[in-house]
């Protein structure tokens, strides 16, 4: 996978992204075109009307951001609806899509670290887009996520990173759709400021975001439209899958995880238990944890499950290592275990 570089105004920004990825920004649009009528009954015109009342809530909370996906279709070719649509698909199929995704934090040694899978539908594999972004307005930034979409994983010049792990619930309400406040996130200065997004902008429907800062800050935020659950390391590790865990959060938002988002949370802490503290980590140690495939097919590692329903069937799309510290971002596009080849970002320290 190559790096597409974006400079300059939101609206440049957007152009160049647009312009890059004109032919695999059309295809997502096909791809969810199918998940929304898989999963919702909606075909595109439709989700494009459902898209609509989400943009009142960015132009309250982030209306820079409605420029560049402006220059997103303008570059592509599509309508401003279309790329609107694509970047509140959570909200739209939230009732009934839910990844598999599995994120970590990990302090060792002077190193915040940062990882996860990226579980999604396979027909989705293809359209990934990694991009580094450095605008007149906001610090550089990689993000690895879905043409077309303004952000999801990823880390900016302060050393701040950001995980995302799906949670499927029928909630939803004021605030930022989840891909938007994503990249809110990645425009922050710091810790306190990524809070603010959860705290103050909110985030209209449930997710976990998994934050960390170069210097050993991690915290993960179960947000949603009320005040965000917070999970604080444990000997410095954070770790989250696709269920609520944070009782203060529980007790006001139901959610509908699949039956192996538990187990793969036990493992998760379980390897995560067993790295012995007198050996050096690095991207390669935990991208084997990445690769892990206890619990096959419906493991960290996933696979093709032909026991699944073919709408339902979800697998690894890319697996992601950040050393927050070095400001470095190692991207395995593929399964872990299948992936030949790294992309390695390295962003200058602001």
């Amino acid at each position: 996978m190559q790096l597409t570089q974006l400079t300059g105004s939101r609206r440049e920004i957007g152009v160049g992204h647009g312009r890059a990825h004109a032919g695999l920004i059309r295809s997502s649009i096909a791809v969810y075109d199918r998940l929304f009528q898989d999963f919702v009954g909606l075909d595109w015109g439709q989700a494009r009307q459902e898209a609509q009342r989400f943009g009142a809530m960015i132009e309250a909370r982030f209306p820079a951001i409605l420029e560049e996906m402006a220059g997103i279709a303008e570059g592509a070719g599509v309508d401003t609806a279309d790329i609107l649509t694509l970047n509140c698909r959570s909200e739209i199929s939230l009732t009934q899509a839910s990844g598999g995704c599995s994120a970590f934090a990990l302090a060792r040694e002077g190193h915040q670290w940062l990882a996860q899978n990226w579980d999604w539908r396979a027909d989705q594999l293809d359209n990934v887009v990694a991009l580094r972004i450095e605008g007149d307005d906001a610090p550089p930034l990689v993000s690895i996520g879905e043409a077309g979409m303004v952000a999801k994983i990823g880390m900016n010049a302060h050393g701040i990173g950001v995980c995302l792990n799906a949670i499927r619930s029928r909630t939803c309400g004021e605030g930022l759709p989840i891909h938007v406040a994503l990249r809110r996130i990645l425009e922050s200065p710091d810790m306190a400021g990524a809070l603010a997004v959860a705290e103050q902008d909110r985030v209209c429907s449930p997710a976990h975001f998994l934050v960390a800062g170069a210097g050993g800050e991690a915290l993960g935020l179960e947000v949603h439209p009320g005040e965000p659950g917070r999970l604080p390391p444990r000997g410095g590790v954070v770790t989250h899958t696709n269920h609520l865990c944070a009782r203060e959060v529980t007790c006001r938002v139901e959610d509908f995880p699949r039956v192996d988002s538990r187990p793969r949370l036990a493992r998760l802490d379980a390897l995560l238990d067993e790295l012995p503290d007198d050996v050096a980590v690095n991207e390669g140690r935990l991208f084997e944890i990445l690769a892990d495939h206890h619990g096959h097919p419906l493991s960290i590692c996933r696979h093709f499950n032909p026991d699944q329903p073919a709408e339902e069937r979800m697998e690894t799309l890319f697996g992601v290592v950040m050393d927050l510290d070095a400001r470095r971002l190692i991207l395995r596009h593929g399964k872990p275990c299948e992936s030949k080849t790294s992309l390695e970002v390295t962003l200058p320290a602001a």
